[in-house]
């Protein structure tokens, strides 16, 4: 009921894990309710992705949404990600809750690797076939390599 709330005040996915008081709060739930081994930042792992002028949206039906990246042009407009500055509140997130939890659970971050990434920017959304970014692994290995 607790998260639910929260979802009340802060409707879009994004607020929940953008936003590093209701992140932490979010996190902390599991552990505060069943002192569990482990607490695991609430986060999405395109998180990166505005960092590096690449605009996303989650859809609480269909998940990610990517405008997708299918050409050079697109691909060129990727800049290079400054985690410091694009998501401080990863960190800070991270660590409030090595805080709050000190030795008594394991805290873990997550993100998504390159090719995760990739296929987000390349098929738009979640896949279950992968076709596009498979297409342009065998017609423009180049492209998607960048």
């Amino acid at each position: 009921q607790v998260y639910r709330d929260l979802v009340k005040t802060y409707p879009t996915f994004r607020e929940r894990s953008e936003i590093p008081e209701v992140s932490f709060e979010i996190s902390l739930q599991p552990w505060r309710a069943y002192r569990t081994d482990g607490v695991i930042l609430f986060s999405d792992i395109l998180t990166p992705l505005p960092g590096m002028n690449v605009d996303f949206d989650i859809s609480e039906s269909k998940g990610p949404v990517v405008e997708p990246y299918r050409t050079q042009e697109r691909v060129d407009s990727i800049t290079r990600m400054d985690p410091e500055k694009s998501c401080p509140f990863v960190g800070q997130v991270l660590r409030q809750l090595r805080e709050e939890v000190g030795n008594e659970a394991t805290v873990l971050g997550f993100v998504g690797l390159p090719y995760t990434l990739a296929t987000y920017l390349v098929e738009g959304a979640t896949s279950k076939e992968y076709l596009e970014i498979k297409k342009m692994g065998l017609e423009n290995p180049k492209l998607l390599h960048q």
